[in-house]
This record gives C-alpha cells, sequence and structure tokens, in this order.
C-alpha cells in the first residue's frame, strides 16, 4: 500500500511538464471519469457535502483492517476529478494518517489558484467533511 505521500507525488508527476491549464483540467477531467460511481443508496442527504456549489457525495466505511474506504461522486466534471484525487490521496488509510495529511499536492499542481472562488470553498468544504469522517472514525477506534 502507497503512502498518502507517495500517492500525492504520483498526481504532482502526472501534471508535471502541463503548462497549459485546460491540458490540466483535461487530466483532472479525466480523473472524475475514472471514478468508480457511487451507489444511489449512498446519494443521501448525510453525504451530500455542504458548502460546494456542485453536488457531491462522500461515502466512508472503516474496513476490518482499520482503514477508511471513501468513496464518492459529484454531478459537474472538474468538482468530479478533485474529488477523485482526494479519494485517490486519502481513501484506504487509518483515520489518524488521514488527519496528520499535509495535502500538499493542491498547491504544488497550482489548483486553488485556478478555481473559482466558489470551487475553491468546495475544494475546501470536500477536505473538511474528509476529515471530519476521519476524525469521527478515530474517536470510534479509540473507544474500543
Amino acid at each position: 500500500m502507497k503512502t498518502i505521500n507517495e500517492l500525492q507525488a504520483e498526481i504532482v508527476e502526472e501534471f508535471d511538464g502541463l503548462d497549459d491549464w485546460m491540458d490540466r483540467y483535461a487530466v483532472i477531467i479525466d480523473m472524475g471519469n475514472s471514478l468508480e460511481p457511487l451507489a444511489e443508496e449512498h446519494k443521501t442527504a448525510d453525504n451530500l457535502i455542504d458548502g460546494c456549489q456542485s453536488r457531491v457525495w462522500v461515502h466512508a466505511t472503516m474496513t476490518g483492517e482499520g482503514v477508511l474506504h471513501i468513496e464518492a461522486d459529484s454531478d459537474a466534471l472538474i468538482v468530479k476529478g478533485i474529488i477523485a484525487m482526494l479519494v485517490r490521496v486519502l481513501s484506504d488509510h487509518t483515520p489518524h494518517d488521514i488527519l496528520a495529511a499535509d495535502l500538499h499536492f493542491i498547491g504544488d499542481i497550482g489548483l486553488q489558484e485556478h478555481l473559482s472562488p466558489t470551487r475553491s470553498n468546495g475544494l475546501l468544504a470536500m477536505v473538511r467533511r474528509i476529515r471530519e469522517i476521519a476524525a469521527n472514525a478515530a474517536g470510534q477506534r479509540d473507544s474500543k
């Protein structure tokens, strides 16, 4: 299993050499298209992220190995690509690793400064929601 930092480095490498933001957006959209669709039963109000202009759902389950498996979906292409990157980096890691992660790849690829203010707020809401899920899962594991 790759570490969060190794997965971030892979994403940064995929964007390396792409100076045109139209090319970068195409990569982001491709990442979203490769994301497994979220089952309809998980597209609930509880899994819907507040603070996103588009609809974004995040569903997570704790596995028997003590890692958080994250699934997500969105109804907007670029947003789906953004959540796909977060899922790729954070899914299947322990809640403590997720909470401790410095998600530097967002800045390394220049994503935040090329998003509209509403999409930038949505990105922050996605990260905040995943960390909230991880914090809740960590609390449940610690209390067992």
